[in-house]
């Protein structure tokens, strides 16, 4: 019966969002750039006639199109979603595979705040479905915190005062059961150790939690909050203490992009030893000019593994 809710989820999700306009598109699985996240690794094309790597790669994520897409003036797209097989090199868990079912939905001259709408509505949706939902999660109501507040809340910790590595690494020696590598790490790297030890065992305590607000250092490709700096407009989506989504008000001015791109290629070159090409395509539909976006990808068997009593809901 897995594959069955699988299907059935697949169709709930095509229900919810054509139903609002969305138009559902699809993208190609090769192309020239995967993703530039410094930590996800792509798979990297291998002509098998002429036993040689090829340019393109399987896509970490459809985002680079689909944005293209919303960026285009022929298409006029204001609003819409992909359901596709993501391909990521990491090792296998109950959580994690090679390849994967992706959602991913966009809205064009909409704020990230909207998206928040969409995932409470398509949740809800879920939940009172013929799915067989988790008893704990029946009658729930997603909760909203913001990262400074949940760090306040678990550890009585202010994280936005600590948004430097001398001042990330000082934290830590108060937590010496975390380990901290002797070597010299970015930002990011100290704050996952803290968070990834102390603060996501307990929100499993959370059945349905919205973390929002991120310190600004985990910024990717969202904006800065105009009003504070200090936190980037993004946020996560937590079912029983699994991370279902993440979503980004979306950075579309240029020149920052590319500053964010350069930073994260000279980062993955000393962390790997390895980088990946220019996404020139990418480039070229923010030149054209990518209007005010919010979007969110999220994946569709860890959801109906979070929501359900089903345990690998995968072909394979």
């Amino acid at each position: 019966m897995r594959l069955r809710y699988q299907f059935e989820l697949i169709q709930l999700i095509r229900n919810f969002f054509t139903q609002q306009g969305f138009l559902d598109v699809l993208t190609p699985p090769a192309v020239e750039n995967p993703g530039m996240e410094v930590h996800i690794h792509p798979f990297q094309l291998f002509s098998a006639s002429k036993k040689q790597l090829h340019p393109q790669y399987l896509h970490t994520s459809p985002e680079f199109c689909l944005k293209q897409l919303l960026a285009s003036p022929e298409e006029k797209i204001e609003k819409l979603f992909s359901i596709s097989y993501c391909f990521r090199d990491e090792p296998h868990s109950p959580i994690h595979r090679h390849q994967f079912l992706m959602l991913e939905w966009y809205r064009k001259h909409e704020r990230y705040e909207k998206i928040m709408q969409d995932v409470e509505e398509f949740i809800q949706m879920c939940l009172t479905s013929s799915l067989p939902i988790r008893s704990e999660l029946k009658n729930q109501q997603i909760i909203k915190k913001t990262m400074q507040e949940l760090f306040l809340e678990i550890l009585g910790i202010d994280i936005l005062n600590y948004l430097t590595v001398p001042k990330m690494k000082d934290l830590l020696k108060n937590f010496p059961d975390v380990p901290v590598p002797a070597t010299e790490c970015e930002w990011d790297d100290y704050f996952f150790l803290l968070y990834l030890n102390k603060i996501e065992p307990e929100i499993k305590n959370y059945p349905l939690l919205l973390i929002y607000e991120f310190p600004a250092p985990l910024a990717a490709l969202s904006t800065l909050k105009s009003t504070d700096p200090r936190v980037c407009e993004r946020f996560e989506v937590y079912i029983n203490g699994i991370e279902l989504c993440n979503c980004f008000n979306e950075l579309t001015d240029l020149v920052e992009q590319k500053k964010r791109f350069d930073e994260q290629k000279l980062l993955k070159q000393k962390l790997y030893g390895y980088d990946l090409p220019e996404p020139d395509s990418f480039y070229k539909a923010l030149e054209i000019g990518l209007s005010p976006s919010a979007g969110i990808a999220l994946g569709v068997e860890r959801l109906l593994t979070s929501l359900c009593e089903i345990e690998n809901p995968f072909f394979y």
